[in-house]
């Protein structure tokens, strides 16, 4: 492939992003991104119009188009990542859309998913999943049906960002396991669409996309050709969960990395090559880099919290908080003894399941200032992230940890995050925002869609020793919370996925 062009495209939530790769060397040539609007109403609306989706490749192609000059005319693969669990009802032949594309964190439809729940025992869905409860697709159907029911007809298609963008660019329909998972139609054990959910809300299987096989690629159709400027018949890999293209960008440096995306949520990637998985909150998919299963570790906190706190107790304006935040840390990178942050601030209230916010603090008195309140959110952050991933770190699964996402920018989070991960080093990608665009382009070329990794270094023995702390005092503090409140607010403070009930 000497002299071709690798083209990677990850479809986000709030973010399309791609890049161009030398597909010998994996140099990056151009990188675009482009804002995907999100409305956002009090009953939890978070919809897209999928026509935006269409807008944003375009003009992110375009944009890479005139960076690259005639040189576009050598792309020879395309890879497509996206985030996973949207919903949108389109038309079976052409792809147009009939509904708004409702995201993974709208949770209008959530009402209904104890009800489906119930027409099958708990063990049904562990033994489907490894989870304890049904995909919130599931609900989600049943929500648009309730709303559409016209719609619900052979010729139409319930998918998701990931189907519908590469039927736009191929003219067929394939999903991911990591989406198939989220609408809760897919057998993880025995890695094939389940018919089973999908008749308890009165839904064929036909009504949802077949799934892709391992790294398949389709040629791109007349349609997608013109999306992008480029010649039919280029072919195209995908789709992929954004979380398994992230993975594949740090595969190549270690197939037992665990990858991690501190991002809108936290997550965190790992293969398991033999048995079961970790216990805990697991999206569980066939690996994609030989035989096992990929695990997705997800957090019930992230960069949501970090912007709130950016925003309440950096004491300075959007732009200038970042450079009060590096200020802050500088002084000082963790709180003072006894002050605790609970990040979860999008779970639902631990006292109140029908309010939303679960974050706090403990240990305030009159000399807490917002600098140790900032200290204390970020400390929670990164501690919540540890008490998902220790039983990872300590099983001997990985023998690394790769860092990207938004946060990995601070140094104080990666501060924080290499010692708890200690003995395991710890790496950050030199490119934070690529790792979908890179990952996805695995399917043509292993070496380019490798991350470029820089060692993150581990604090002070002194400094670990105080880390390690704080980090058993906030896990002492949750073990009390979730004492006092009984399961209710175990789900929140265990990770557990916890619904509204009304």
């Amino acid at each position: 492939m000497a002299g071709d062009i690798l083209l990677g495209i990850d479809l986000g939530t709030t973010m399309l992003k791609a890049a161009a790769f030398d597909a010998r060397t994996g140099r990056t040539l151009a990188a675009a991104s482009e804002r995907l609007r999100v409305r956002t109403e009090s009953d939890g609306t978070r919809e897209q119009d999928p026509r935006s989706v269409d807008r944003a490749v375009r003009r992110a192609a375009a944009s890479l188009r005139r960076r690259l000059g005639r040189a576009w005319a050598r792309v020879a693969g395309a890879g497509l990542a996206a985030q996973g669990g949207s919903a949108i009802l389109v038309d079976r032949q052409t792809g147009e859309a009939h509904t708004p594309m409702q995201l993974w964190s709208d949770t209008r439809p959530y009402r209904l998913l104890p009800g489906i729940a119930a027409r099958r025992r708990p063990s049904y869905w562990r033994r489907l999943s490894y989870l304890s409860e049904p995909g919130a697709g599931l609900a989600r159907m049943l929500w648009l049906r309730e709303r559409f029911p016209a719609l619900f007809h052979e010729g139409n298609l319930y998918c998701g960002a990931g189907e519908y963008l590469y039927f736009k660019l191929t003219g067929t329909w394939r999903q991911d396991a990591g989406n198939a998972l989220q609408i809760g139609c897919y057998d993880a054990r025995a890695r094939r669409l389940a018919a089973g959910p999908l008749r308890l809300v009165d839904v064929p299987p036909s009504f949802v996309a077949p799934m892709r096989e391992g790294h398949q690629t389709h040629p791109l159709s007349k349609a997608g050709a013109k999306l992008l400027a480029l010649r039919e018949g280029v072919p195209v890999a995908g789709p992929y969960l954004d979380h398994e293209a992230g993975y594949l960008s740090a595969a190549g440096a270690s197939r037992r990395a665990v990858q991690c995306s501190l991002g809108t949520a936290w997550v965190g990637n790992f293969v398991v090559e033999a048995g079961e998985p970790p216990p805990g909150f697991n999206l569980v998919l066939p690996s994609p880099v030989g035989p096992g299963s990929l695990v997705v570790r997800v957090m019930t906190a992230g960069n949501a919290s970090w912007d709130w706190g950016l925003a309440a107790l950096a004491g300075a304006a959007r732009s200038g908080a970042l450079a009060r935040a590096d200020a802050i840390f500088t002084e000082g990178l963790l709180p003072p003894d006894g002050l605790v942050g609970l990040p979860w601030l999008t779970r639902p209230n631990l006292f109140d399941p029908d309010a939303a916010g679960a974050g706090g603090f403990v240990g305030i008195n009159p000399h807490t200032t917002p600098a140790d309140l900032l200290r204390a959110l970020v400390a929670g952050m990164c501690f919540e992230f540890m008490r998902l991933f220790q039983p990872v770190r300590d099983s001997g699964v990985a023998d690394r940890v790769v860092l990207g996402g938004g946060a990995s920018s601070g140094w104080y989070f990666r501060e924080l995050l290499a010692a708890l991960f200690a003995p395991l080093p710890v790496f950050r990608a030199a490119e934070k925002d690529l790792a979908g665009p890179r990952g996805a382009i695995y399917a043509f070329s292993r070496s380019a869609a490798r991350a470029r990794l820089s060692r993150v270094r581990r604090p002070p023995k002194a400094l670990r020793t105080r880390i390690s702390k704080a980090y058993e005092r906030y896990c002492r503090v949750c073990e009390v919370l979730s004492r006092g409140l009984g399961d209710g607010g175990g789900a929140v403070l265990h990770g557990r996925q916890r619904r509204n009930k009304r």
